[in-house]
């Protein structure tokens, strides 16, 4: 591990010991701390022992399935994940995104990619969205609907039970564009465009799995979702009434 004790940890999941080698060098030398992993026990043991701000994580891992380590991760941690990897396939990146990935890099990369698009990944976890008018004003975005609490700015969401619900960056940007727009019927090209913020490419299936896991989350085991309406045809609408705070 290097860096300072106050800068951000990055963890580095890849079974190439030259990728890793690259990758510590770069972060390193802005400043991160790091740790590596060549494979998922010692990514498990890794996050066990120090819970790092962002994973680096790659899908091709020697005799193991990266999208299974994935979900094994995000099973247990909102911990951000940038899965850089040499596996191109649509599929497989369409997958990783749905998993909770928030933002995927093939291999071959450049490093200064890979700096940029950790350090927006973080700035997105650290700040969360913003919109328009929040930014102009300095105001406070702080949502209620059905004994829920969305706080943007703080970047938390409250079940009524009073328990705070973990929510991936791409999850929650998704959550708050639909409280900002109570029964508006939004397409999901109007949803994409929304999230152009991201350094990712949201495509429709990618949309479709973001609503099914926020769903899963806001109302776990319910068959007929009332927060969030499928409009058949057209797309999603918050459903629920939503009061500023």
């Amino acid at each position: 591990m290097s860096g300072s004790s106050n800068a951000p940890h990055i963890l580095i999941v890849d079974d190439d010991r030259e990728v890793r080698a690259l990758l510590r060098a770069a972060l390193s030398a802005e400043g991160f701390r790091i740790s590596e992993a060549a494979n998922g026990e010692e990514t498990m043991a890794a996050i066990a022992c120090e819970p790092p701000d962002l994973i680096t994580l790659d899908l091709n891992l020697s005799g193991e399935d990266g999208l299974s380590l994935a979900r094994q991760v995000r099973a247990r941690s909102n911990v951000p994940m940038v899965m850089i990897t040499g596996k191109g396939d649509m599929i497989d990146r369409v997958v990783g995104l749905e998993l909770g990935a928030d933002d995927y890099i093939a291999k071959p990369f450049h490093v200064r990619e890979v700096l940029a698009r950790i350090r927006a990944v973080l700035r997105r976890y650290a700040h969360g969205p913003r919109s328009p008018e929040q930014t102009k004003t300095g105001a406070t975005e702080r949502f209620e609907f059905e004994g829920w609490t969305l706080d943007i700015p703080r970047r938390e969401l409250m079940a009524p039970s009073g328990q705070l619900c973990e929510l991936t960056t791409a999850e929650f940007e998704l959550l708050a564009i639909l409280v900002r727009r109570p029964g508006r019927v939004l397409s999901r090209d109007n949803i994409m465009d929304l999230l152009k913020g991201h350094d990712w490419s949201p495509l429709d299936r990618t949309i479709d799995g973001l609503v099914a896991r926020l769903r899963r989350k806001l109302e776990p085991g319910n068959e007929q979702p009332r927060l969030i309406k499928t409009v058949r045809g057209v797309g999603y609408a918050f459903g629920a009434e939503v009061k500023g705070t």
